[in-house]
């Protein structure tokens, strides 16, 4: 359980650095977020899902 949670609270906390990166939309954070959104294709069975 304790596990789950620390899993949990790090994607949240990845999540925020992302958007906080990406909110002033400038163009490195431009293409940064075209990085991370093509490095979740990489993830097995749902990855392309996600992108598109």
């Amino acid at each position: 359980l304790v596990w789950t949670i620390g899993t949990v609270i790090f994607i949240l906390m990845m999540a925020t650095a992302f958007l906080g990166y990406v909110l002033p939309y400038g163009q490195m954070s431009l293409w940064a977020a075209t990085v991370i959104t093509n490095l979740m294709s990489a993830i097995p069975w749902v990855g392309q899902d996600i992108v598109e």
